[in-house]
């Protein structure tokens, strides 16, 4: 009996122990658990970020005006060229055959333009003798009237010839032109970036012109050419400072300012961007042509202000917690009125109407607000006993 006693005793012990334990586990995993951040005081710098791709300031186009075969090459990529510097030549032998035919040609149109003059002077006597024998009444009416139309006609004939010689020196001239166009000369000093053309090529003026070559005059100075999105380019102006880095150099940051914000929009998929250009000093040579350019605006900058995480101002108190809150702080549509957030005073949350400042995408400028710096703010709520810890960390900026 008493061993019977002593194993019901021992089994109560037993099943006390376990409703303790159970009834322990569940009220704990009820009651809410908040993530907090401290609030912290220090520097914000809002910025806003964009890409874009380096080019020079000013890139010459050089084409051809004519149409022939590329016989030799006088330049190649990288190459430094002065102004009026010969790059390339267009086999000149068609055009040479066309200024000898117009050379030709004038010498035809000003032969007959002596003939026609000859021939002007004597209708012009004949007209004359002509009227001196009609006025003493030694011929007639008609052969009068017939001196006189060969002598306008032959002053016809010779304004013609006047006009062919005219038009045959234009050829002439055009000819000369068209040959002289078969050199392609450098238009100014710079450095040869793109080159189009092989010796052997042929090209064809007929439509547009072909690009032969590109020339950079100075790459000393580049600018980037950027789009930024219409939701920020509202806080770009021009003279603001801007840092990029770019792929070759991601150790190193560049500087440089916003020198125009362009009006035309471009717009992609329904997305709207405006070109932002960046003057930059490239005296070093270490930007190149074409490079992608990581940039980042300088909007705003505050120092020693008190700052509140992001992660705190998207923060909602969920009806579902089982922690003591205040009625007040809980009535429904309260958060929705103010923007606020929620701080740990005494172990309760209490929610904090506040007014913010500028941002830069992990900490916010706190402008008004019952808070100060080390208060406990709530970012986030968990309810298992891993996640119960008072402090978390400040938000990973990415």
């Amino acid at each position: 009996m008493k061993n019977k006693k002593k194993v019901l005793l021992f089994l109560g012990v037993i099943i006390l122990i376990l409703v303790a334990l159970a009834i322990f586990v569940f009220s704990g995993s009820n009651k809410a658990q908040f993530k907090t951040v401290k609030v912290q005081k220090g520097e914000i710098t809002q910025r806003v970020t964009a890409t874009g791709n380096v080019n020079p300031v000013t890139t010459i186009i050089i084409g051809t005006r004519v149409s022939g075969t590329i016989v030799a090459l006088y330049a190649d990529y990288n190459s430094q060229v002065k102004k009026g510097q010969l790059i390339a030549q267009i086999d000149p032998t068609p055009f040479e055959n066309e200024l000898k035919q117009s050379e030709a040609d004038l010498l035809n149109s000003k032969a007959a333009l002596f003939k026609a003059e000859v021939t002007l002077k004597d209708a012009e006597r004949n007209f004359k003798r002509k009227q001196e024998l009609f006025k003493r009444d030694l011929i007639a009416r008609s052969e009068l009237d017939d001196a006189e139309t060969a002598y306008n006609t032959a002053k016809a004939q010779y304004e013609i010839a006047r006009a062919q010689v005219k038009k045959a020196e234009a050829g002439l001239n055009q000819a000369k032109t068209n040959l002289g166009y078969t050199r392609i000369v450098s238009p100014v000093d710079g450095v040869v970036i793109a080159k189009n053309v092989e010796v052997g090529q042929t090209v064809a003026a007929s439509f547009q012109t072909p690009t032969l070559f590109t020339v950079a005059p100075d790459l000393t100075k580049m600018q980037i050419d950027t789009n930024v999105d219409e939701a920020d380019i509202s806080k770009i102006k021009k003279g603001m400072e801007a840092n990029f880095t770019v792929d070759a150099y991601p150790d190193r940051k560049f500087k440089g300012s916003v020198s125009q914000i362009r009006l035309s929009p471009t717009v992609t998929q329904n997305v709207v961007t405006y070109n932002v250009v960046i003057s930059v000093d490239n005296s070093h040579l270490m930007l190149k042509p074409g490079m992608t350019a990581n940039v980042t605006f300088i909007v705003d900058s505050k120092k020693d202000v008190i700052k509140i995480p992001n992660a705190a101002l998207r923060f909602k108190m969920p009806d579902s917690a089982s922690t003591k809150v205040e009625p007040t702080q809980r009535r429904k549509g309260e958060e929705s009125k103010q923007q606020g957030v929620w701080v740990m005073r005494n172990g309760k949350p209490l929610r904090v109407n506040i007014k913010v400042g500028i941002s830069d995408g992990e900490w916010t400028e706190l402008v008004e607000g019952d808070i100060k710096e080390g208060d406990e703010i709530i970012v986030d709520i968990a309810t298992k006993k891993k996640d119960s810890s008072t402090t978390a960390r400040p938000p990973v900026r990415f």
